[in-house]
């Protein structure tokens, strides 16, 4: 991002450092003895000084004015470089195999927004993909493939197509595949959030993996039926002790809401995953939803300050992005595809077959903030 100085000044520019703060550069022509303001901008640079007025439409924008643009990876496009990686490393050697999904506007900083990380991990059969542990909170929703499991704090889960899997800030956890089949996850972090604050810490686990301690289901009985422990003692804090939510139920109430009133205009049927505890998001720095949009459909175009990523369940169609004040982009989505779109930036959807979409965004943070904004066109 850039923005010239006045002609009477010296060219000042704005850059993206990779903490995605903003780092003054310096150009400054040298002092002429006839320019005093010049002069003035050469003598207080050394003392770490910078005119604010320089850079005031670039620091406080009209609207917003984020770097990232929208992207789209077809899955027919990263299953062939997936199952390349799965022959060039293990996942024991890489630790997580994971191929990034990174802003075309962004590269090199690991992020698919200036909030969000995005990456397809890769497990194949009999691998392990060892223990450790991170502040970062992260998200797994399975994308291709059954039969892996993950395990948090002593629990593990197997996985299917669909099911959405919270890895709590600071929670033992580990990747296995004990089936026959190679399994892929979208992995949805905050690292850029906590890269932000310099709040990033994490812990390799002393084995490959952890000691299973609790049944498989215990998690989801004790506190996805509606009901609660008489003494709940929130395990995760504010994070939602749930941490699968299976696609079987999810999708089944979506149908059901769908059948029993009208689809809303922008969004179809559209649901929030929650923390059963409070009501609140089921993580506390990435709101997550799962949506039904009816076939045959032209959704109504919305936009938000929340940068979101979304993953394509089921169903084709056509996804229409407008960001800011450039020309509109179209990508034609099908299942296991992937999409962003950033902050402020219009999308609406057009629907060949009924379309069920998974989709992360930072709009828990900006929500506490008191910085969110949406609006419905």
């Amino acid at each position: 991002m850039q923005r010239h100085a006045r002609e009477a000044g010296p060219a000042l520019a704005l850059t993206a450092s990779r903490g995605n703060n903003l780092t003054m550069v310096s150009t400054l022509t040298p002092a002429r003895t006839d320019d005093p303001r010049a002069d003035f901008y050469e003598r207080i640079l050394p003392l770490g000084l910078t005119p604010l007025w320089e850079v005031m439409h670039a620091l406080v924008p009209r609207e917003p004015a984020t770097p990232c643009v929208p992207a789209h990876w077809a899955w027919s496009d990263v299953w062939p470089p997936l199952q390349d990686a799965g022959r060039l490393i293990t996942a024991e050697e890489a630790v997580r195999r994971v191929l990034i999904l990174e802003n075309p506007a962004l590269r090199g900083q690991s992020c698919i927004t200036q909030a969000l990380y995005a990456g397809l991990q890769l497990i194949l059969p009999g691998e392990v993909a060892p223990s450790h542990r991170h502040t970062q909170s992260a998200l797994r929703f399975v994308v291709h493939g059954r039969g892996a499991f993950t395990a948090v704090n002593g629990e593990r889960v197997t996985m299917a197509p669909g099911d959405f899997i919270i890895t709590p800030s600071w929670t033992w956890h580990d990747h296995g595949n004990p089936g026959n089949e190679p399994v892929v996850w979208l992995d949805g972090l905050d690292i850029p959030m906590l890269r932000f604050f310099d709040a990033g810490f994490a812990e390799n686990g002393g084995a490959a993996q952890q000691a299973v301690t609790r049944a498989e289901g215990v998690s989801l009985a004790r506190y996805g039926a509606n009901m609660m422990p008489v003494r709940y003692d929130a395990p995760h804090g504010a994070t939602s002790p749930i941490f699968c939510y299976p696609y079987a139920p999810s999708k089944a109430a979506l149908l059901a809401l769908a059948a029993a009133e009208p689809p809303d205009a922008w969004d179809g049927v559209k649901l929030a995953y929650v923390n059963p505890a409070t009501g609140g998001p089921a993580i506390t720095t990435m709101a997550t939803y799962l949506q039904w949009i009816p076939p045959s459909t032209v959704t109504r175009p919305a936009r938000t300050t929340a940068g979101t990523v979304v993953s394509v369940v089921e169903g084709r169609g056509t996804v229409v992005i407008a960001p800011g004040r450039a020309a509109p982009v179209r990508y034609e989505i099908g299942p296991k595809d992937h999409f962003v779109v950033p902050s402020w930036a219009a999308m609406h959807v057009e629907s060949r077959d009924a379309l069920v979409l998974f989709s992360y965004s930072d709009a828990p943070v900006q929500r506490a903030l008191g910085i969110l904004r949406e609006e419905r066109l």
